[in-house]
């Protein structure tokens, strides 16, 4: 079975483009060629700034999904190997969110006597 990496470029306008491959040399040469996808194309040039690599590609392509789904400062955090620090950025920080409350207020009626 091949390994698989998930792998985070800088595009040259400073966003991130997360994607996962079996073949990273090769799928850095087309990014760097234009040819790698449509959002590095228009941001070129690109470095590559995280690498990881896994068992599968499907591991690989599973972390991707979940990585895109991050705020940039959880991406940076990564990048940054600060793994320990990843989970505070998964919190809920609404001022309606439960830990916000000083109080619970139930969803439920309660019984009068």
């Amino acid at each position: 079975m091949k390994k698989g990496f998930v792998y985070i470029l800088e595009c040259s306008d400073g966003t991130f483009y997360t994607g996962s491959t079996n073949n990273l040399e090769l799928r850095l040469n087309q990014h760097q060629n234009g040819v790698g996808a449509n959002y590095t194309a228009k941001r070129l040039p690109v470095n590559l700034i995280y690498v990881e690599e896994f068992t599968t590609i499907s591991e690989a392509f599973y972390k991707e999904k979940q990585i895109q789904g991050w705020s940039r400062k959880k991406k940076l955090t990564l990048i940054k190997d600060k793994k320990e620090d990843l989970p505070k950025f998964s919190e809920c920080k609404n001022k309606t969110h439960f830990k916000n409350k000083k109080g619970f207020d139930s969803a439920q009626p309660t019984e009068k006597k």
